[in-house]
């Protein structure tokens, strides 16, 4: 399967144009199982109830079944089950849960497609993208900025990305470079698959659920041609400095040397996104002074150089060890609160556990933050996170007893209280 794929992603590189017209061929049972050893098996159930071990049980019985419906068009898609995550600030996100099979389904479908999109989604592009992740987009932000003639950046926010994507437009998108009747009509069965919500099925007639494994996929797509797309091949042929663009998902930031080029992609990026039914959220989208001279700039009207975040870190113009402009980047604030409120309702949950267990917790915990957030010049906050953990810690097992002897003094020798010390993971970042 991985050389037929391999074929197809050649054939792709050297034909932009080109249209697949025979793809559904792919899923095969023997293709589906291999699908299934590359997915999540943790995922929790759609409407059905059905958990992933129970599908797993029959496997070979399941995706035989499974490709003959699929072979027959006599597949459907199943509603997903929508589930509301936590923001922050008391606001939620809309979680979309597909079946178990249509999980599997939507990867197979998603390994096809990706495999001729990713010759054409274009470098300034990382999230959901395989051999891509946040630090590689921050690494090409901290580029841009350090070394680029950047002066302004551009912060930007689509207003409810994923529940917004036009459908007739995004089966145009991927019309330009798929058209097997099987694989468009199945991606359409999900567009138009709705979701349940307390026993009640709503049909959408825009968005694609947040959940789902084609989702980054298809969202990817219609941002690679309403702004990648857009930017490279027409915006920047107009501008009279530098200009760059780093997007993950629907995060992005635009950075430009001359400030009439950056208000004037403000002034076209609002036609662009209205066009394609898209919204800027007017609350999180500025321009500002950022870089090299910015500092300098905004000293003579008495004001500090503005800031922003982007994938979880602040961002701040900074000064290095021997004067130079360097760009800082630490937590930002939601990103503690978030972790924190995370590890509170933890807490709570398991104030009962033995010492030891939740010391054991909190330590995963703790490293996987910092293994995304231990940066250059995050040390200091890190370790104040960490003592906001232990702090939070106490407090919980202070509420035990009312005859506790939980003091400072005596936590700081106990080796059951011991948790990690943030160190540099990313040094090249």
């Amino acid at each position: 399967m991985s050389t037929q794929l391999a074929k197809i992603a050649e054939k792709a590189r050297q034909d932009k144009k080109i249209r697949f017209t025979s793809l559904a061929h792919l899923i095969t049972p023997e293709f589906l199982q291999e699908t299934w050893r590359m997915m999540n098996r943790k995922g929790a159930s759609g409407v059905d109830g059905e958990t992933t071990g129970q599908f797993e049980a029959n496997l070979k019985e399941r995706t035989e079944d499974l490709w003959l419906r699929l072979r027959q068009n006599r597949y459907q898609a199943p509603p997903v089950r929508r589930v509301e995550i936590p923001k922050g600030n008391g606001k939620t996100r809309p979680l979309g849960i597909p079946t178990v099979e249509d999980r599997l389904v939507q990867r197979a479908v998603t390994r096809i497609v990706e495999t001729i999109y990713e010759q054409d989604f274009l470098g300034l592009s990382y999230g959901f993208r395989p051999g891509r992740n946040p630090h590689m987009a921050l690494k090409a932000l901290r580029t841009c900025i350090v070394t680029k003639k950047v002066r302004h950046v551009f912060e930007a926010d689509i207003r409810g990305y994923f529940n917004h994507i036009n459908h007739e437009w995004l089966m145009k998108m991927v019309k330009q470079r798929i058209a097997d009747p099987a694989i468009l009509r199945l991606i359409g069965k999900w567009l138009g698959a709705g979701v349940m919500q307390h026993g009640v099925v709503t049909r959408n007639e825009e968005g694609t659920p947040q959940g789902g494994p084609i989702s980054p996929l298809l969202a990817n797509i219609y941002l690679h041609y309403v702004l990648d797309l857009w930017f490279k091949k027409r915006f920047k042929k107009c501008v009279q400095g530098e200009a760059y663009l780093i997007r993950f998902a629907d995060d992005y930031v635009a950075c430009f040397e001359y400030k009439r080029d950056a208000e004037n992609f403000r002034t076209l990026l609002d036609e662009r996104m209205n066009k394609f039914s898209l919204e800027l959220a007017e609350e999180k989208t500025r321009l500002m002074i950022f870089g090299r001279f910015a500092r300098e700039r905004k000293a003579e009207f008495g004001e500090k150089p503005d800031t922003f975040d982007f994938l979880g870190f602040k961002h701040v113009c900074g000064v290095g060890q021997k004067g130079e402009f360097a760009l800082i980047r630490i937590p930002s604030v939601k990103s503690c609160r978030k972790f924190t409120e995370r590890v509170g309702i933890w807490l709570k949950a398991h104030r009962h556990w033995k010492r030891r267990d939740q010391q054991k917790q909190l330590t995963r915990m703790l490293q996987g933050f910092y293994q995304y957030f231990a940066l250059y010049h995050c040390d200091y906050k890190l370790h104040s996170l960490k003592r906001q953990i232990e702090r939070q810690w106490i407090r919980c097992l202070r509420r035990r007893s009312q005859r506790h002897r939980l003091y400072w003094s005596y936590l700081r020798s106990r080796k059951w209280f011991e948790l990690p010390e943030p160190k540099l993971l990313h040094p090249t970042i």
